[in-house]
């Protein structure tokens, strides 16, 4: 029986989607300024993913357990409050240590938020429409990557400038002089609160988790711990979030620091066509992911991060200014693959399973923090070189991950379309 489409609410879930990537994925091109606002060594800037990405895998769980006793709508609401909080108390206290703190619960609003949306847009769209409305939505966070970078560059260009219209007018007004960068935190602010707004007066769809969603018992986690490859792909997850916020947040810092670049230009149009390569390469992920074994991709995609990223490292401008976006595009489908890898390793509670290893997200935290740490001795461009251990680990997972059902092959992908067409036409 098919389920109820809700556009309005599916429309509203793709919004969330850009706004969580839209404040999430800012932050690697706000690094440089931020460094030279507050005078602070490449280690001191390293708590700043770790601030923020440390609250995932504080909060995932916790999340989890207030949708089932609570209800999507209050989570939504709960988690654009504690955004907006995070936000404006820092354009109002304008310190690294505030800094820090707005981070942390900025992500602590993020990581509340990709709990609840999923259940939510597969209740509203349908599930027979879940997993192209997935890939939509994946299409909404990707651009929303894409473009704060550009919105960044535009602000902090012009505010404080001869260069007039109301925007710039009002933040004229607000942000301090050698502080452009903090007008994000301003714009974050207004589209928080009005996303508040919006979802306080609509109504919700009563969301019943499925198994495979639902957080489950402690005897559950303890079962699941004893499974080795239940750590096995916790630190899959760890690895890839670690490399993809180890390139991302230190791209803009690295092209200054090595090629004389600027941030608010070049350094952020770098960061955003990482973040667009890696949305296309999303979508050609999913067209592989039913042609090919995806352990076999992951492979494939591993070795080309690999080869990017040392392009990037050790090449000249212009090879650092497309092998560091290339390496976006490489990173596309990785989450996907060690997710789906480690989901189909254990036969059993898939929801609390899917918990754990959404908790290694915190690697998005501990490798970039450590990046910095290791930058103020030898360097950042030695420091890097660290995440050659995380994308070597990706790489291993290809080798000894042996799921207990693999992904489509060819002839199943073009079976099941054949089946597709034939049953819209019915």
């Amino acid at each position: 029986m098919k389920s109820k489409k809700q556009p309005f609410i599916v429309g509203l879930v793709f919004l969330i989607f850009f706004v969580i990537s839209f404040l999430t994925n800012i932050l690697g091109p706000l690094v440089p300024d931020i460094i030279d606002s507050f005078h602070l060594s490449l280690g001191l800037a390293g708590f700043l993913p770790f601030s923020f990405f440390v609250a995932y895998g504080i909060m995932s769980i916790p999340a989890g357990i207030l949708i089932e006793k609570y209800s999507e709508k209050f989570v939504l609401i709960l988690s654009f409050i504690l955004a907006f909080g995070g936000a404006i108390l820092f354009v109002f206290f304008t310190s690294f240590s505030i800094a820090l703190l707005s981070l942390f619960i900025i992500g602590l609003g993020m990581a509340m938020l990709q709990v609840v949306i999923n259940p939510l847009l597969r209740t509203a769209g349908g599930e027979e429409h879940f997993a192209f409305n997935s890939v939509l939505a994946q299409v909404f966070f990707g651009l929303a990557s894409f473009l704060s970078p550009l919105l960044y560059s535009y602000l902090v260009q012009n505010i404080h400038t001869s260069k007039s219209n109301v925007l710039l007018d009002l933040l004229n007004k607000l942000v301090p002089a050698r502080l452009e960068w903090v007008s994000l935190y301003w714009v974050f602010a207004v589209v928080v609160l009005l996303m508040i707004l919006v979802i306080w007066v609509i109504k919700f769809p009563k969301v019943k988790l499925q198994d495979d969603e639902k957080i489950g018992t402690f005897a559950n986690f303890k079962e699941l711990l004893k499974n080795r490859y239940t750590l096995l792909f916790f630190f899959g997850t760890f690895a890839y979030v670690g490399t993809e916020q180890g390139i991302a947040n230190w791209i803009s810092k690295f092209l200054q620091l090595y090629h004389g670049q600027s941030p608010e230009t070049v350094g952020a149009s770098t960061v955003s066509w990482f973040w667009g390569l890696m949305t296309v390469g999303c979508l050609l992920g999913l067209v592989l992911l039913k042609m090919f074994d995806g352990r076999k991709i992951l492979c494939i995609f591993v070795a080309g991060a690999m080869i990017s990223l040392t392009v990037a490292l050790f090449g000249s401008v212009q090879a650092a200014l497309v092998a560091f976006p290339l390496c976006g595009f490489f990173a596309s489908v990785m989450w996907s693959i060690v997710i789906s890898l480690g989901l189909n390793s254990v036969s059993t509670h898939h929801g609390t399973l899917a918990g754990i290893l959404c908790t290694g997200i915190v690697g998005g935290a501990v490798v970039p923090l450590i990046i910095g740490a290791l930058s103020d001795s030898v360097g950042l461009k030695a420091a890097m070189l660290l995440l050659y251990l995380t994308l070597g680990y990706l790489f291993s997972m290809g080798i000894w991950a042996k799921p207990l059902v693999n992904n489509a092959a060819s002839e199943t992908y073009f079976l099941d379309l054949f089946k597709k067409k034939a049953n819209s036409k019915k």
